[in-house]
């Protein structure tokens, strides 16, 4: 396997060919990536769930490139996969809008308008070139787009590499992976211990991918870390000379972990990190202090970014609900859902807690946030759960004086889950 094959989704850049069906999408993938991952056909429709092909794509990187279906198709079948088409564009951080010559209406002036407004930069493909070529004043139509246009042709080629070449002059300035975990946070030289519990759903020979990826980003920044399971951390500590910048704990582990560390040295949690990695911190602390408002009965969505087996004791279905149980009093009825599922109406859900999605995009959870605050409910995720649960809320955003500066934790009602109430609770 390549060292760009190992590369996770979530950190690649999402490119993604959208427009009517039989526009040329799956053809013109193809001919991107030199492969035959895309059936083609002359009969519309041919392609039904998104088909995904990561590759690198130089000197952009690692890439995932995703052909959809036609987002014009009709009839229930049509109703899905449209659907599965919305789901690919909140994904996607890079677009490329196909259309045929002569085709470009008010269909793909919607479509253009849905990926402006989400800030997604779009590339306009004209497809099937060799079969009908733009007129004139077609050309001239299409340039008061102020659009990069590229005229292709995937059965010849050609505009191929034009066409590469257009993705790699409008991809996002941001790349995935550039934006720091918590190497701004521990300077070089600087030690970060790193909690890791080794429980029955951790995988056998291997780090899961968040504290992977912390490892990684510390080493980038020339900080040092420690890696130990929670019963290590006390005696570790113990044997340092200095105290160390920061420590980073698996959520689950949060009050033994929080217990056994100084106050003085700042605390938080890998789920913590990576809501301010791949969404919005502050957003997802407000809808940790919303915990406060359920009531038994109450409807709460849990979703997570990757499907899994659950056995055990199993953070979002046995952890997760009896925290939320004892600290609404009363049980909550709790929804699951695993992977691009989410549902389209979210109203009915008084909160919705998110995984720390380390497979995502940062596009695709931003795009989730948004939907949910649309809807007018709150999100928070994993970690920010469990520490306004545990009534730690306080101690885990202590590395983020920005956030916490900005939120006034509400009075807890009613009990608590171990642990201190936070304090000003």
């Amino acid at each position: 396997m390549s060292r760009s094959e190992r590369t996770p989704r979530g950190m690649r850049l999402h490119i993604g060919l959208f427009g009517r069906r039989n526009a040329g999408k799956s053809s013109l993938l193809n001919a991107l990536v030199g492969q035959q991952v895309s059936i083609v056909s002359a009969t519309p429709g041919t392609t039904t769930d998104p088909v995904e092909k990561p590759m690198e794509l130089q000197p952009l990187g690692p890439v995932v490139f995703i052909d959809t279906a036609g987002v014009d198709d009709e009839g229930a079948l049509g109703a899905a996969r449209v659907a599965r088409t919305r789901q690919a564009l909140e994904r996607t951080e890079l677009a490329v809008l196909v259309v045929e010559a002569g085709a470009f209406g008010p269909f793909e002036e919607g479509l253009l308008e849905r990926l402006r407004a989400q800030g997604t930069p779009v590339v306009l493909a004209l497809s099937k070139v060799d079969v009908r070529a733009p007129a004139p004043e077609e050309r001239a139509r299409l340039a008061r787009l102020e659009l990069p246009l590229v005229e292709t042709s995937a059965t010849g080629g050609a505009g191929v590499d034009a066409l590469r070449r257009a993705l790699i002059q409008h991809a996002p300035t941001e790349r995935p992976g550039e934006r720091p975990i918590l190497r701004d946070l521990v300077p070089p030289g600087e030690l970060a211990v790193l909690v890791t519990p080794i429980d029955e759903e951790a995988p056998a020979g291997r780090l899961i991918l968040p504290q992977a990826q912390v490892i990684r980003d510390l080493l980038d920044g020339d900080a040092c870390s420690l890696v130990l399971k929670e019963r290590q951390l006390a005696p570790a500590l113990a044997r340092l000379t200095h105290p160390p910048r920061l420590v980073v704990t698996d959520s689950q582990a949060f009050q033994e972990v929080a217990a056994a560390t100084p106050p003085a040295v700042p605390l938080t949690s890998f789920s913590i990190l990576f809501a301010r990695l791949k969404g919005d911190l502050l957003a997802f602390t407000e809808g940790a202090l919303a915990i406060d408002r359920l009531r038994p009965g109450d409807r709460v969505l849990v979703a997570e970014a990757c499907a899994h087996h659950p056995i055990g004791e199993d953070i979002g279905r046995v952890k997760i609900p009896r925290w939320l149980a004892q600290r609404a009093g009363g049980p909550l009825a709790v929804e699951h859902v695993q992977g691009k599922d989410f549902p389209g109406d979210l109203r009915p859900f008084r909160l919705v807690i998110h995984c720390g999605a380390c497979t995502f995009t940062r596009r695709a959870v931003l795009a989730r946030l948004a939907r949910c605050q649309a809807a007018g409910v709150p999100v928070t995720n994993y970690g920010l759960c469990i520490a306004r649960c545990l009534g730690i809320l306080e101690r885990a955003l202590g590395p983020f004086p920005e956030v916490l500066a900005r939120v006034t934790p509400a009075p807890p009602r009613g009990g608590q889950v171990g642990g201190k109430a936070d304090p000003g609770a």
